[in-house]
């Protein structure tokens, strides 16, 4: 059995993984796609190792920020400890917001073209010349689903979905309706974390402002003097884009704050419609390191347990 929380960002997921995992005998799966990378913590939220509680975390700093990780990688890689973590009998918890990677594990990827130089090329050329908002228009009148889960600033994921769909004639929504999860057969139990969105916003704005005071910046700027270019790819997530734009005299503090702050807010809202179209996800109104989220996502597993009600995965 797999027991997942997922949902938009700063709803407590970490907080709730914890504690059921305390609960339950668990071991966490990180499923976020720029805590992959060793570093970028703040901008993250990962939690600190003496927060942890002594439990397992799994997918979390697992790659410098000079590799490429990809969605088909966390796949294989949250396939695999979810095999040792059940081995061990223990309870696999994924948690966290990167609905591609989520998919990855419990759907599949599909084997993709591998990359083609001279198609991204032409397309990065046209995202330099007319912006990545072209591209994001491009896409959305061959792919309109893929548009609505891809941000239109997000280049690399634009030019992959465009690339993927000018090689084989077929959009990324097709290729995904074929896939098969590489744990097919365990049984999943997806909890989702909701929250009225005037108490969202708040809960964002205040987190920004916690990373913002723990040194955010002076996190972006030791990555910098340790040799990690602007150009890396966790530099393009959420946060850090913004704050590496600041540091380059783009904007003032007091704007970029405010941009980040909007730009989760955006996130939050494109997890929110992103999680509701998975199936099987039963959402708890309450934020995560409340005890009563704990108690109702340790009764829906129980539940799953004793009647059998979680998802099949195939």
């Amino acid at each position: 059995m797999l027991l997942a929380v997922v949902g938009p960002t700063a709803t407590g997921k970490s907080a709730l993984a914890l504690s059921l995992a305390a609960r339950a005998d668990g071991e966490i799966l990180g499923c976020d796609s720029t805590a992959v990378y060793r570093g970028f913590d703040i901008g993250t939220d990962k939690v600190p190792a003496d927060r942890q509680r002594g439990i397992p975390h799994h997918l979390i700093d697992v790659v410098e920020p000079v590799e490429v990780y990809s969605a088909a990688r966390y796949g294989r890689d949250a396939a695999r400890v979810v095999r040792e973590v059940t081995a061990r009998g223990r309870l696999p918890i994924v948690a966290g917001g990167t609905g591609l990677y989520y998919r990855a594990l419990t759907r599949g990827l599909f084997d993709g073209p591998g990359r083609d130089a001279g198609l991204r090329a032409r397309l990065e050329r046209v995202a330099r010349g007319r912006g990545p908002g072209a591209l994001h228009r491009l896409l959305a009148r061959h792919d309109p689903a893929s548009a609505e889960r891809v941000h239109p600033a997000d280049e690399k994921r634009l030019v992959r979905a465009l690339e993927v769909f000018l090689l084989t004639g077929r959009t990324l929504t097709d290729h995904f309706a074929g896939t098969r999860s590489p744990i097919a057969g365990h049984v999943v139990v997806a909890v989702g974390l909701r929250l009225p969105m005037e108490q969202l916003e708040a809960r964002i704005a205040d987190r920004v402002d916690r990373q913002l005071a723990r040194g955010l910046l002076d996190e972006i700027r030791g990555l910098l003097a340790r040799g990690v270019p602007e150009d890396a790819g966790p530099f393009g997530g959420l946060v850090y884009r913004q704050a590496l734009e600041h540091l380059r005299g783009e904007r003032d503090l007091r704007r970029t704050r405010e941009l980040i702050v909007r730009e989760n807010r955006r996130y939050a809202r494109r997890q929110s419609t992103w999680f509701r179209k998975e199936a099987s996800v039963h959402w708890i109104g309450t934020a995560g390191e409340h005890p009563a989220a704990c108690d109702a996502a340790a009764e829906l597993l129980e539940a799953a347990v004793r009647n059998g009600t979680g998802s099949v995965l195939s």
